[in-house]
């Protein structure tokens, strides 16, 4: 029987099944795999699946197929944890750029952090009123490689992440892709502290990369922040983001040169049958 190698990484608490697609050995069912090997308890577990793959303008591509089998254009903490793997697989030095669905990101290892140069962030929308069942909230919403609409919530830790997130994931506002929603609290002009229902992954997850950009835009934007800034995430683990802010309010690009950083790192490294995914099919639907 032939087998896949992959690798288990993690990165704040955002877990991602890794494998080195450069010679095609996974060439199809990329969604039914990560459907499959996501699944917790049944399966490998995971947030979603990575997969390495050749690149003709960069050092190489990162595809990002979430744990519901739906691909995600980009992932800041799936970033790392590629950035990270690339450079112990010798795809790539200390300093590198890969694809992804968002555009070209640029990465720096340093040990077991990483740093990523996010692309420019884009529709931004301050102090939207959303009418979620029988009240009003009031969103903010941002593209930092994928949607997200960022809600203040002073009482951070008492919201119902799953409820009120899903709601907002499929507000009309927001269709037809839904957005990611991010709940953010302001603790001092350096620290954010953050909650994150995760579009694809449709739940709350430890931590979003992206998500926790896209506070930091809406908080920069709104004058409660300065950077650097320190995220606290639901895993307990912080994630920093820096950033540079236009003088000129009325610039298309507000905050620019964000770059996210953090930690990475292997869990372990394991093989799947070859034939894994037309395998499993029978198993994956819910």
């Amino acid at each position: 029987m032939r087998f896949i190698k992959f690798v288990k990484m993690q990165a704040a608490g955002n877990d991602f099944i890794v494998f080195d697609n450069r010679k095609k050995v996974i060439k199809k069912n990329y969604s039914k795999l990560a459907q499959g090997l996501c699944r917790r308890n049944f399966s490998i577990g995971a947030d979603g699946v990575l997969l390495i793959e050749s690149s003709t303008t960069a050092d190489f591509k990162m595809i990002t197929i979430n744990s519901d089998g739906s691909q995600a254009n980009m992932c800041g903490n799936g970033a790392r944890c590629a950035a990270l793997f690339a450079y112990t697989n010798k795809i790539s030095g200390k300093t590198m750029k890969f694809e992804t669905g968002a555009g070209i990101i640029k990465a720096k290892v340093n040990g077991f952090k990483v740093r990523i140069t996010l692309t420019e962030p884009k529709d931004i929308k301050l102090d939207m009123n959303l009418r979620i069942e029988s009240r009003e909230i009031h969103v903010s919403s941002v593209n930092s490689g994928v949607p997200h609409a960022v809600i203040l919530s002073p009482n951070i830790e008492q919201v119902d992440i799953a409820s009120i997130g899903r709601l907002i994931r499929n507000h009309t506002q927001f269709t037809p892709e839904g957005t990611n929603v991010d709940f953010i609290k302001v603790i001092d002009e350096h620290t954010i502290k953050i909650r994150t229902y995760e579009r694809g992954v449709e739940a709350e997850t430890y931590a979003c990369g992206t998500g926790c950009v896209a506070g930091t835009i809406i908080a920069g934007l709104k004058k409660m922040v300065k950077s650097p800034v320190k995220l606290i995430t639901s895993g307990g683990e912080m994630l920093s983001v820096h950033f540079r802010q236009s003088k000129t309010e009325d610039l298309l690009i507000p905050i620019y040169d964000l770059q996210l950083e953090g930690k990475a790192e292997v869990i372990f490294e394991g093989n799947i049958p070859h034939a894994f995914p037309s395998r499993q099919n029978a198993g994956l639907r819910r």
